[in-house]
């Protein structure tokens, strides 16, 4: 299959490599001008967890091509999306008159709904999966981080599609187990909320390191999640449906602080994501969309408002979401990063 990245991110690269490995060609596009800063290769010093938990750390140089024009009639298979979620609606005007005969992989967080966000491109050309991936790029072109063995897919169809259908089997060959989630949206925000209530956490303490190896701390951040769950109980969200993923944050507070100090401590590539992560923005735009739709329901989350001045945000640089812009947040002043 033909597969092109849509910009060098770092879900993007991971599963780029990936893909390639198991025989695929993979390239790349980027903004013009942006090829000769990133150089011909991209230093892979990431977790491989396919076959093993605690996986096997990639270290080699691999080459990888940059394309900074896409023709309106490439013969691309396969475009995987993978950007920050605020980015999102930008990347998919600039692809909707460049889709060709392409399958869009959509590989996101969203907490708009994904099919509003989605609308400028081909409806019967996407399939919905989400990476379980992260990490970020360090000086000379080097990525950290690591990679797990499972994807997540969706669907917003009544039956797969062929293109759905293709995509996983193409995840399959390259070695990822195929989990789906028949509520796609649901596991989508629920995904997203927990992020925003960890991420409140971690901006106070200075970085997710900081938080994740003080039980204080972790206990803090449990809290921050079990307070932002109405949201979701409120957009419609069934909770009984994402057990997995949010029972541990609603069994007593220990018990998470300690989940969350035992995966840094005890887990290398865990350790390895969590520490390479390299965008200070995102985790912003996290804990502010949530706040927003908190107001927006008039549901009281006081441990969510009294972190906000550490995610504040100078200038929005998102444009204004299909379901309505994002209201700036009011916040005075800059506060000290919370001291051990």
């Amino acid at each position: 299959m033909k597969i092109l990245v849509f910009g060098r991110g770092v879900i993007g690269a991971q599963y780029g490599w990936a893909l390639e490995k198991a025989g695929h060609q993979v390239d790349f596009y980027v903004r013009p001008g942006r090829a000769a800063t990133y150089g011909t290769f991209i230093n892979m010093k990431v977790f491989d967890m396919r076959k093993s938990f605690n996986g096997v750390q990639l270290n080699e140089s691999w080459p990888v091509r940059f394309l900074e024009e896409l023709d309106v009639d490439h013969d691309y298979d396969l475009i995987l999306l993978s950007v920050q979620h605020y980015r999102f609606s930008e990347a998919a005007a600039f692809l909707s008159s460049r889709v060709g005969k392409a399958s869009i992989l959509i590989f996101n967080n969203f907490w708009a709904d994904p099919e509003l966000a989605a609308a400028p491109l081909p409806r019967e050309q996407l399939v919905w999966g989400f990476p379980g991936a992260g990490g970020g790029f360090s000086a000379g072109h080097t990525l950290q981080g690591g990679f797990f063995g499972q994807v997540q897919f969706g669907s917003f169809n009544p039956t797969l599609t062929a293109r759905e259908k293709a995509v996983r089997d193409l995840m399959r060959g390259a070695g990822f187990k195929v989990v789906e989630q028949p509520d796609f949206r649901g596991w989508l925000w629920t995904h997203f909320a927990l992020n925003a209530g960890i991420h409140a956490q971690a901006l106070q303490a200075g970085s997710m390191a900081r938080m994740v190896k003080v039980m204080a701390r972790g206990k803090r951040a449990v809290l921050n999640v079990r307070e932002v769950l109405p949201i979701l109980e409120a957009r419609g969200v069934r909770l009984k449906d994402f057990s997995k993923d949010v029972t541990l944050f609603q069994l007593p507070t220990w018990v998470g602080a300690a989940a969350l100090k035992w995966s840094y401590t005890l887990h290398r590539p865990t350790r390895a994501i969590i520490g390479s992560a390299s965008n200070p923005e995102e985790p912003k735009y996290f804990c502010r969309d949530v706040l927003v739709e908190a107001h927006r329901l008039g549901i009281s989350v006081p441990r969510l408002e009294a972190a906000k001045p550490f995610f504040e945000i100078t200038e929005d640089i998102r444009q204004p979401q299909r379901d309505g812009p994002a209201t700036p947040l009011q916040v005075v002043g800059r506060p000290s990063v919370e001291q051990s």
